[in-house]
C-alpha cells in the first residue's frame, strides 16, 4: 500500500474519504487539462507554422510563374526579331539614332536608310547589338517588351499647310 499525505490525513480522521476522492478527482482533472493545454499549443503551433509554409510556397510559386513567363515573353520577342530582320551587309551609309542616353551609329543601305528616316523600319535591340525590322513587328515586339525597341520614327505626316519651314529647302547631301 502507498502511504500518501492523503492517507495520513484519513487515518488521523482530518479529512473523510469522499473528500479525499474528490480532491483526487479534480487533481486528475488538472493534470489531464495541462496536458491537453501543451498539447492544443503545440497543435496551433503546427497549424501556424503549415499556414507560414504554405503562403512561401505559393509566393514561390508566384515567382516562378511570372518567370516562365518572361522566358516565354523573351523567346516570342527574340523569335519575332530573327524572322522579320533585315540584312545590313554592304550598308556603307551610317544611320544615328539614341538608345537611351547614348547616340549610335549602325550601318546601312541608303534604302534602308531612306526607310528608316520614314517611319517604315525600327531598330530593336537583338544580343548585344541592333537589328533593323519593320515597324509592324516592333509594334507587336513594343506591345510584349518595351525595352526591346530602341528606334522608332512617327510616321511623317504628307504635308502641312501651316509648315514655318516649307520655304527652306534641305540639302541632299544632309545625313543625320
Amino acid at each position: 500500500m502507498a502511504n500518501t499525505f492523503g492517507d495520513q490525513l484519513l487515518k488521523a480522521g482530518l479529512v473523510s474519504k469522499d473528500k479525499l476522492n474528490k480532491t483526487k478527482k479534480s487533481k486528475y482533472k488538472q493534470q489531464k487539462a495541462g496536458n491537453n493545454k501543451g498539447t492544443d499549443e503545440a497543435a496551433a503551433s503546427a497549424r501556424r507554422l503549415a499556414a507560414e509554409q504554405a503562403a512561401r510556397d505559393r509566393e514561390l510559386n508566384l515567382q516562378r510563374k511570372q518567370a516562365a513567363e518572361d522566358k516565354a515573353i523573351q523567346a516570342q520577342v527574340r523569335q519575332l526579331i530573327e524572322m522579320n530582320r533585315l540584312g545590313r551587309d554592304g550598308g556603307e551609309v551610317g544611320y544615328n539614332f539614341q538608345d537611351g542616353t547614348v547616340v549610335r551609329k549602325i550601318f546601312v543601305t541608303e534604302e534602308i536608310h531612306d526607310r528608316l528616316g520614314h517611319g517604315h523600319l525600327s531598330i530593336a535591340r537583338f544580343d548585344d547589338g541592333y537589328e533593323v525590322i519593320p515597324t509592324v513587328v516592333a509594334e507587336k515586339i513594343k506591345l510584349r517588351d518595351q525595352a526591346c525597341i530602341v528606334s522608332k520614327v512617327d510616321s511623317l505626316p504628307a504635308s502641312e499647310e501651316n509648315d514655318p519651314y516649307a520655304d527652306y529647302k534641305v540639302p541632299d547631301d544632309l545625313m543625320w
